[in-house]
């Protein structure tokens, strides 16, 4: 069976219908002050898989929490998280004195709960492989590149691709390999969560339609300041794409600002920009586990 909840139904009913397993909502109620109830179905099979993208993530953990204890508890015997988009991957050291090294204490804390997790492009930086900072028994990372690059290979005829910054090169690499597009990376320097320097790389841009591609947009700021620069160098459009469309606050209003034409994103985090299904591919890394 395939639990879900309502944030994030209808790419779990789109998972369950994929893996031909039934489907049910996972029931949360609130009470007046703040504490939350949740309803499963009351029996379980010994196989159950959630579904829950983590996206604002911090109720959200508590809520597995509840969900993974309560359905071992109706007879789950194993337990498989899907999170499309995992919380909580990008603090990986402390670079201060006292701080809270968030992905391996809430790597653990997924461990602990499922016996498999599987997500799409983690943000992983200096850990390289998920099972280190998830250590459960099975821990899955899928990326949704190839599914980015038919995208765009669909629309754009022969466009250039940019990563906003360093990071970024590994998804604006892989997304450009397919069809052997020009791919760069801009150079950031970050005075601040919401400002940014960008510098673009030394490549021909008059004329050009530009694709900023990342893993994440978060503020958007640094994808705003990079088209920005792309369009005063006089390229021809600039389009945004991303894996993960979390577009805190007025994110989107500023790349619109910015002169951005189009912004796409997969279905990993509900937004108005999703474009791309996860579905199939999510589907065939659940149905291969041993």
């Amino acid at each position: 069976m395939l639990l879900g909840f309502s944030d994030y139904e209808a790419q779990s009913r789109g998972l369950a219908t994929v893996l031909d397993m039934p489907f049910e909502t996972i029931h949360v109620h609130r009470f007046p002050d703040g504490e939350l109830k949740l309803e499963l179905p009351s029996k379980l099979p010994p196989r159950v898989v959630v579904c829950r993208s983590l996206d604002r993530p911090n109720e959200k953990l508590i809520e597995l929490l509840l969900a993974a204890k309560t359905a071992r508890e109706l007879g789950a015997q194993r337990l498989t998280l899907v999170a499309p988009y995992l919380c909580y991957m990008r603090q990986d050291k402390a670079f201060h004195p006292g701080e809270a090294v968030s992905q391996p204490i809430v790597g653990r804390f997924l461990a602990d709960l499922f016996d498999d997790v599987i997500t799409v492009d983690p943000h992983l930086h200096r850990v390289r492989q998920l099972g280190d900072a998830v250590p459960s028994n099975n821990a899955v990372a899928l990326t949704a590149t190839a599914l980015m690059a038919d995208f765009l290979q669909q629309r754009l005829d022969n466009p250039l691709l940019l990563g906003p910054d360093r990071e970024a090169k590994q998804w604006v690499s892989s997304v450009a390999a397919p069809a052997g597009w020009d791919f760069g990376v801009c150079t950031k320097n970050r005075l601040g969560d919401r400002q940014v320097q960008i510098s673009l790389p030394e490549i021909d841009i008059d004329g050009r339609a530009i694709v900023l591609v990342d893993d994440v947009a978060s503020s958007g700021r640094t994808l705003a300041v990079a088209a920005s620069a792309c369009l005063a160098r006089r390229a021809a459009r600039v389009d945004v794409l991303v894996t993960h469309a979390l577009f805190c606050a007025d994110a989107l209003r500023q790349l619109v600002d910015a002169g951005v034409h189009d912004v796409w994103s997969t279905d990993s985090v509900s937004h108005q920009s999703n474009r791309i299904a996860l579905a199939a591919l999510i589907g065939d890394a659940v149905s291969g586990l041993e």
